[in-house]
């Protein structure tokens, strides 16, 4: 029987991107790619993520690549650009949940520092009621399976009583191998529609 429902925040009810604002700032596609994959990259991206702060990701990167300083530094001060919007369909299917029995959870890769901006800027993250672990202020990161301890541990959860949700196929293999029943969201999917075939009623 699902009881619980557990969001990822990025890819599935928020829209971030790096490219949002480097788009603009580069003018120049290719150059922009190449900052992203092999600067600026995901994994670096990944460490603040895990709780390294800005400041000193920052500075690390700056220390390997000291002639992208100016690019880098443009990374953190426009992250807001990045966060674009919510994903409206998504969304809605989170606040139809609002309204019934079951229990809403985050498990989110995302920085402590930044966090709080997308709290203040879109009320439905109200809906969670506090119940989110954060990778940044936990110092744990998905695929680790211990960030998803956390969760079960915190609010006394089962994983066979809870569907995941995320964008991410790695995540959703350790989930799958926890026993959380798990919905993978890519461009095409339609989340009511998972959620429905699993049997949840709303």
């Amino acid at each position: 029987m699902i009881k619980n429902l557990i969001f990822d925040f990025g890819g599935v009810i928020m829209d971030w991107n790096p490219r949002y604002f480097f788009k603009d700032y580069f003018n120049d596609d290719e150059r922009m790619e190449f900052f992203l994959k092999n600067i600026a990259h995901d994994e670096w991206n990944a460490e603040q993520d895990r709780g390294r702060t800005l400041k000193k990701g920052t500075e690390f990167l700056i220390g390997k690549h000291p002639e992208w300083e100016r690019e880098i530094r443009a990374y953190y001060d426009n992250w807001t650009t990045m966060l674009k919007a919510d994903i409206p369909q998504n969304v809605a299917v989170l606040r139809q949940l609002a309204t019934t029995g079951y229990q809403l959870f985050g498990l989110t890769n995302w920085s402590a520092e930044t966090i709080s901006y997308a709290y203040e800027h879109h009320d439905f993250f109200s809906i969670f009621e506090g119940k989110i672990v954060v990778s940044g202020t936990e110092k744990l990161i998905k695929s680790d399976p211990k960030i998803w301890q956390v969760l079960l541990e915190r609010y006394e959860l089962k994983p066979e009583e809870s569907v995941f949700i995320d964008d991410n196929a790695k995540n959703i293999v350790t989930a799958k191998s926890l026993g959380f029943i798990t919905v993978h969201i890519t461009e095409n999917t339609d989340l009511a529609q998972e959620l429905r075939n699993l049997g949840v009623d709303f």
